[in-house]
């Protein structure tokens, strides 16, 4: 697969991310503990009619990781802010994202500050704020463990102390939250840990849940807040199988977006993308033809 790998410097940092082929630009948010690969297998076939774009968020990957306080440097706004600018510095006018999981987060937060630089929203598995406290429902606290982990000042020394936690810990939810356990290839775990033993890599990605805790702690303990519903065009496309981001949580989708298409997608959990291509590649592609 030949793609094109860049570097550019906006909002302050240096922003990594894949590009390849033309057309109206998609955007492609990855979440945790991702960074641009998990996209591998849709790049190349929306290429051939879009210019698909796949960022490494600020923190993961080859993407800056600044040495300031995670509640100080990795907050939504920082990452909101990291988007407009790479859509600037690439002269991007109007385009769409493609986002899940953290990724997600951001889409939504441009979404209500830049509406007028989105033709639309396509999200898989997408954290909303209609979730609300059934983040910390009994039977799914042991789900959510990870988000408290990563807070611990220690976590990422304990993860990265060799390269056999890191591959145990990062396989761990790779398998656990993917509908078939062994849907990434030996290949993509490799590659996987050695993105995550780059130097700052595990810490960069753990400073999204420190920076975005008192949110998180928010909706637990008030529930969904009342929010204008978004107007961006939004297909959401969810794993009948992700453990973690349930897909009957899809639920209230309507009193946060206004025009939006939802669907279950079976036999996929939490990366869709990468266990289901073929069909995230239509749907996109079908999507993204009636609203660009």
């Amino acid at each position: 697969m030949d793609l094109g790998h860049h570097h550019l410097r906006a909002n302050g940092i240096a922003i990594h991310y894949v590009r390849q082929g033309e057309g109206f630009p998609l955007v492609l948010l990855h979440g945790w503990p991702e960074f641009w690969r998990i996209w591998r297998k849709v790049t190349e076939p929306l290429g051939r009619r879009y210019d698909v774009i796949a960022p490494d968020l600020r923190g993961f990957g080859a993407s800056d990781k600044p040495a300031v306080p995670a509640r100080e440097g990795y907050r939504l706004e920082d990452h909101v802010g990291d988007l407009l600018g790479l859509a600037d510095a690439l002269g991007l006018g109007r385009f769409g994202i493609v986002s899940h999981d953290v990724g997600a987060y951001v889409a939504q937060a441009f979404a209500r500050t830049h509406s007028e630089r989105l033709a639309g929203l396509f999200f898989f598995d997408c954290p909303y704020p209609g979730i609300g406290r059934r983040w910390a429902d009994a039977d799914h606290l042991r789900e959510i463990w990870y988000q408290s982990f990563h807070q611990l000042a220690w976590a990422a020394d304990l993860v990265g102390s060799s390269r056999a936690a890191c591959e145990l810990y990062v396989r761990h939810f790779l398998s656990h939250w993917a509908h078939d356990p062994d849907a990434f290839d030996d290949e993509d775990v490799e590659a996987w840990v050695d993105n995550f033993l780059e130097p700052g890599n595990l810490q960069g990605g753990f400073n999204w849940y420190i920076a975005a805790n008192s949110a998180r702690l928010d909706l637990i303990r008030h529930g969904p807040p009342k929010l204008e519903p978004i107007k961006v065009p939004v297909r959401v496309r969810w794993g009948a199988s992700d453990k973690v981001l349930k897909v009957e949580w899809a639920d209230q989708l309507g009193e946060y977006f206004s025009d939006y298409d939802f669907a279950p997608v079976d036999e996929a959990g939490h990366f869709v993308a990468y266990e289901r291509p073929e069909l995230a590649v239509r749907e996109i592609s079908d999507f993204f033809s009636a609203v660009e």
